[in-house]
């Protein structure tokens, strides 16, 4: 199929989950035979070693610059316009719309659009046409408000309430759009069937269970990995609980545990807030499988956010047992005792931690069911078979049916 696939970032690094769906899905359609031509508004340009992680999968990398976040444009549009604070500053864009009226010209097997908050500057331009188009939406936004506005000071509430009133009202526009909806876990899809009569399908989030297949963990050992973007408010709090209420209890029964933070945009003021020499401020890490290797488990203290997390799939195809909560194991079909040990406040996570630092078997019983069970329900390959199952649905790749 020849496909158009619109993002509003660069999709390398991968420093989120997200980028990491994205790479990690037009990798494996490209090598399935799909060409593939990626429209990107993005904040950072495409360096050299951008393009050519992006440019062997890929006809083409067209990269559009989004303006400034403090642009008086997205100040304007963020307080007065029908659309969210999100989608104002990822839309209201003249060079990127002209950029996708020019593509439109070309004959698509799929146009595919992801997140409702990127398709402001394309949607008029998709009615005007009458063009269906795939429409994947990572997370329900509306219903992240704790996630989205928790930044926000208590004076602004009733804008908080107003933008999330807008919000609600633009994934309905969005997702009525739509011929197909994309949800990445069958909670948010039936949340977003609540929503709209699109049809909604699944495509899970993935793993490269290559990559992870030889890592081993270091059971004799005693750090605790977490990895985050800490642009992203849910894995702020998390460190903040971690280090807060959690590790205090376990340092109590395992004085010589440690806790490697790892990820991109860590905070610089965290290492003088908490300045234990048993926490290792890691920062973003290219190759992720040599540090899971130096740790013996990995913890999911998430209270907030939605859809499946990638770095609980890296940390379970890569052997590291897993303590977690119900919100880091949402959207995967895991089970307490048997491919984790579970705790939703600060009391039982530390005991999971303590239990599983002192009882290295119990620890490697369920690493094991919990690697199993990423690479056979998780890997990439399952989420390209469900993208492609859900394209041939699609009524314009039965107008071309030696596309598919």
């Amino acid at each position: 199929m020849k496909i158009l696939w619109i993002l509003p970032y660069l999709p390398w690094p991968m420093t989120s989950g997200g980028k990491t769906r994205q790479f990690h899905l037009l990798r494996t359609l490209s090598e399935r035979g799909h060409r593939i031509t990626l429209l990107v508004q993005s904040k950072t340009e495409a360096d050299a070693a951008t393009r050519a992680a992006l440019e062997p999968w890929l006809e083409r990398l067209i990269v559009v610059p989004r303006r400034p976040l403090k642009h008086p444009l997205t100040v304007l549009a963020g307080l007065f316009a029908p659309w969210p604070l999100l989608t104002t500053v990822n839309g209201v864009s003249r060079p990127l719309r002209r950029q996708f009226e020019q593509l439109l010209s070309e004959p698509w097997d799929v146009i595919q659009v992801e997140h409702s908050y990127s398709l402001q500057p394309y949607l008029p331009v998709l009615q005007r046409a009458g063009r269906d188009f795939v429409l994947t939406e990572h997370n329900l936004e509306s219903s992240l408000g704790g996630a989205t506005y928790d930044r926000f000071p208590a004076w602004a509430s009733l804008f908080v309430r107003y933008d999330q009133w807008r919000c609600r009202q633009w994934e309905r526009k969005a997702f009525d759009a739509a011929r197909q909806v994309v949800a990445v876990t069958e909670t948010d899809a039936r949340a977003m069937r609540q929503l709209t009569r699109t049809p909604v399908e699944v495509v899970v989030n993935g793993v490269d269970s290559r990559s992870f297949a030889e890592v081993t963990a270091d059971s004799q050992g005693q750090r605790v990995l977490f990895v985050g973007n800490y642009e992203y408010a849910p894995n702020l709090d998390a460190v903040q609980w971690l280090l807060d209420e959690i590790f205090p209890q376990v340092w109590r029964h395992c004085p010589d545990a440690r806790l490697a933070v790892a990820g991109y945009a860590l905070p610089d003021s965290w290492a003088e807030r908490w300045s234990d020499s048993r926490i290792e401020w890691v920062g973003f890490v290219p190759d992720l499988p040599r540090l899971q290797s130096r740790c013996a488990l990995f913890v999911a203290p998430l209270r907030q956010g939605g859809g499946s997390k990638l770095k609980v799939l890296e940390a379970m195809a890569a052997g590291l047992p897993l303590v977690s909560t119900g919100q880091g194991a949402s959207g995967l079909a895991v089970r307490d005792g048997e491919h984790y040990l579970a705790g939703d406040d600060a009391q039982a996570l530390a005991a999971a931690l303590v239990r599983l630092l002192l009882e290295p078997a119990l620890a490697a019983r369920l690493a094991a069911a919990a690697r199993l069970y990423a690479r056979q329900h998780h890997d990439w390959a399952v989420a390209g078979d469900e993208l492609e199952q859900i394209y041939r649905t699609l009524p314009f790749t039965q107008e071309h049916p030696a596309c598919v």
